[in-house]
């Protein structure tokens, strides 16, 4: 059975080899590091999609450690740069918001079309199953029989309950009977899809909000989180999704998505350090198993921990 650190590593080893190939071909070699150095670790850094703002402080901190005669090698630079990350993110760390006992918790999940909220709805159905707790999914994606489908196919691989309408129904009735499910089931996780995609970005939010609220009016308190699914290839893209959501949908959490497959893994740290909203889950591959719970740790480490030989 593969390690949890080993699905991060290897999920992130395509970012992880760009960025230290990167930072060799800079300072190997080079017996003084000048503005123009530190300008080009700068520019790798955002090229990854570690955002502006991050980059800014990671390079920061290795040009201060420099300067101070603190570090001279690739390996120092690597160092530094695992614990700058671990600073960042953990800044904005917690637990998953949980109902009361007995009560169902329930996660609303956003984002736009493409992003993999379904595929992350059912793979963490499956996670949840493996721990023990009872699952039901909400197919509140009504405008794409497709997501309707792929939900009640996670449904019947994971042995979870679907609630769903025909095409084209309300979605929020459907949250809205999902919740009212939930509650006289008894279940302990309650997951709704939503749609991805309105005719303009006032209708999904006024949407989004309506959904909250008819979850809201059959069960008080809940959702207990409104997590944003960020396909985190996007670069400045899932910047701008998450800006957006953040004001208008109430995110309280993300859920990254497809860092396997790009060299620009750097967009946790981005997300944390513009918004400081928790990172919760992570995708890094296609199984069920590649969708881990976010470690800090684990993510820096895989980036940047033993990268440095000289």
């Amino acid at each position: 059975m593969k390690s949890v650190f080993s699905i991060f590593k290897r999920g992130l080893e395509k970012t992880a080899t760009k960025v230290s190939r990167s930072i060799r071909s800079m300072f190997t070699g080079v017996t003084s590091w000048t503005d123009e150095t530190f300008d080009d670790l700068e520019a790798a850094l955002i090229s990854a999609d570690f955002g502006v703002a991050a980059s800014l402080k990671i390079t920061g901190e290795i040009r201060d450690e420099y300067e101070r005669g603190h570090i001279s090698t690739t390996a120092d630079i690597f160092e530094v740069a695992e614990k700058k990350v671990k600073e960042i993110l953990n800044r904005n760390v917690r637990e998953l918001r949980y109902a009361e006992p007995g009560k169902p918790t329930v996660i609303l999940f956003v984002g736009v079309n493409g992003s993999g909220k379904t595929t992350t709805i059912g793979k963490l159905a499956a996670k949840f199953r493996k721990e023990g707790k009872s699952v039901l999914l909400a197919a509140g994606d009504t405008f794409r029989a497709a997501a309707v489908d792929q939900l009640k196919l996670w449904g019947e691989r994971t042995s979870s309950g679907v609630i769903s309408a025909k095409h084209g129904a309300d979605p929020a009735s459907v949250a809205y009977d999902a919740a009212s499910a939930a509650l006289a089931r008894g279940v302990d996780i309650l997951l709704i899809d939503t749609a991805g995609r309105q005719q303009n970005k006032k209708g999904l939010m006024d949407e989004l909000a309506k959904i909250v609220r008819s979850v809201n009016k059959v069960y008080p308190g809940a959702p207990h989180e409104v997590l944003l699914t960020v396909d985190a290839s996007l670069g400045s893209n899932a910047l701008s999704q998450a800006k957006e959501f953040s004001e208008t949908a109430g995110v309280t959490g993300l859920v990254l998505t497809k860092l396997d497959g790009t060299g620009k893994g750097g967009m946790a740290v981005a997300l944390s350090q513009e918004y400081n909203l928790p990172t919760f889950f992570i995708g890094l591959g296609e199984q069920p198993d590649d969708l881990q719970w976010f470690d800090p740790d684990y993510y820096a480490d895989a980036l940047f921990g033993g990268r440095g030989e000289d």
